[in-house]
Order: C-alpha cells, then sequence, then structure tokens
C-alpha cells in the first residue's frame, strides 16, 4: 500500500489495516473530480524521477503515485520554462475583466477596423488618380480642368 494511501486513511481516521478487509463503497460518484497537484508535490516528484536511474525505477514511481509519463514530461517543460511560477499557475477561465478593460478592449478593435477601411480607401483613391490620368479626365486636385473658368 503507498504512502500516499496510508496519508488519507490516517486523515480520515480510518486505521490502516481495517481498509484493506473493508468492502469496497458501491456508491458511484456523479461528478469526477480532476486532481490538483501543488507546485511543491510537483516539484518533489520531479526531483525523484530526477534521481532514478535504474531501469523500471520512474515506471514504479509512476505506479506508486498514480501519475502519466505525459504529466511529468509537461512538468519537466513547466519547470524550465518558470520552476515554481510555471508549476503553481491556475487552470481554467481567466478571471472577469473590469468595465474599463473591455472599453479598452472595444476601442482597440474598433480603432484596428477603421485603420484597415482607411488603408483600403486610399488604395482604392490611389487606383482612381492613376485611371484618370490614364483617361485624361479632371481630377479635384487638378486646377486647370475645373469647370468654374465658364
Amino acid at each position: 500500500m503507498s504512502s500516499r494511501k496510508k496519508l488519507k486513511m490516517v486523515a480520515s481516521g480510518m486505521e490502516v489495516g481495517a481498509v484493506e478487509a473493508a468492502a469496497p463503497d458501491p456508491e458511484v460518484h456523479a461528478v469526477a473530480k480532476r486532481r490538483q497537484f501543488s507546485a511543491a508535490y510537483k516539484l518533489a516528484v520531479l526531483s525523484e524521477a530526477d534521481r532514478l536511474t535504474g531501469s523500471g525505477e520512474i515506471g514504479a514511481l509512476l505506479r506508486r503515485e498514480a501519475l502519466y509519463s505525459s504529466q511529468l514530461t509537461a512538468w519537466r517543460r513547466e519547470r524550465e520554462a518558470g520552476a515554481l511560477e510555471a508549476l503553481g499557475r491556475r487552470r481554467g477561465r481567466k478571471a472577469r475583466s473590469s468595465p474599463e478593460q473591455k472599453r479598452v478592449a472595444a476601442l482597440e478593435t474598433k480603432n484596428a477596423r477603421l485603420e484597415r477601411e482607411l488603408e483600403q480607401a486610399r488604395m482604392i483613391i490611389g487606383v482612381q488618380k492613376k485611371l484618370c490620368t490614364l483617361l485624361e479626365l479632371p481630377t479635384a486636385a487638378d486646377p486647370e480642368h475645373t469647370e468654374t473658368d465658364s
């Protein structure tokens, strides 16, 4: 029996020997709860895995702690990226933004859209000027071809 299971039994007030003889709980829980690992636990498991050198020792560690090898790989990447800060980051949705932050984000997207439209309008005007020059049509910038001279 792993030390982790023993700790859980001691915390719940059960005797270690009595649990092995007890019948399993037949109740099925409706919602599975996702396991969460603290940064300290992740670092402890990683340091223990780094110390292991023998054949099959890491597999025994993973079985004992009920972990997957992919978790070790992900935790190593997180450790390399930013040590304890990256290992302790929260999962899930980000915190809600304030009304001011929402307003700033909306204004930034509107500004980006308007800049794209302005660039497109400038391109169209440039093409129209070139077309007028090719067809020798008067433009608003040409004072020679205005019809107010008559």
